[in-house]
């Protein structure tokens, strides 16, 4: 259920400033009372005091002032985990996805590879194949990372000990 207001009325700042300060002085026992009576569910376990403060925090913001619209709510919901975004960003990977039509392109052997991108797999010499691994295996013959193979994954970068 969305949480936007229609026709918000005047808020007064320094009321919801108290109000907020009133929260960051609960102790840890208070904020899971009061994420209950607010959220309508009790409280992560092991969500520590600072966490609980911040999301309840919001949610009074959002109560007051009005929440994300749908068109961002949408946007975050597809983004990654900030786990998964972080872990990418401390490899040094980064993911490109291909869409179906793209023709990606790779010199073996002196030879130029091109595979099309299909809805259901990839197409090689008129074969199709249900990932990139198993068209770089056709061509080498040997197991490849797919997508390291044709340049859409980056290789960490090695820091020199120079």
């Amino acid at each position: 259920m969305p949480r936007v207001k229609i026709s918000p009325a005047l808020v007064d700042r320094k009321q919801l400033d108290v109000e907020i300060a009133r929260v960051r002085d609960l102790d840890i026992t208070a904020l899971r009372s009061r994420w209950h009576n607010v959220l309508g569910r009790p409280a992560p376990p092991h969500l520590p005091r600072h966490l609980l403060f911040r999301i309840l925090a919001y949610r009074v913001q959002a109560n007051r002032l009005g929440d994300l619209d749908s068109q961002s709510q949408h946007l975050l919901d597809r983004s990654a985990t900030p786990e998964k975004a972080g872990k990418k960003a401390a490899n040094g990977q980064r993911r490109v996805d291909v869409r179906p039509g793209t023709i990606l392109a790779r010199e073996w052997n002196g030879r130029m590879q091109r595979v099309a991108v299909l809805v259901d797999g990839f197409a090689w010499n008129g074969k199709t194949y249900p990932s990139l691994s198993k068209v770089a295996f056709a061509i080498t013959g040997t197991r490849w990372n797919g997508p390291r193979f044709f340049g859409l994954r980056d290789t960490p970068v090695k820091e020199s000990s120079a």
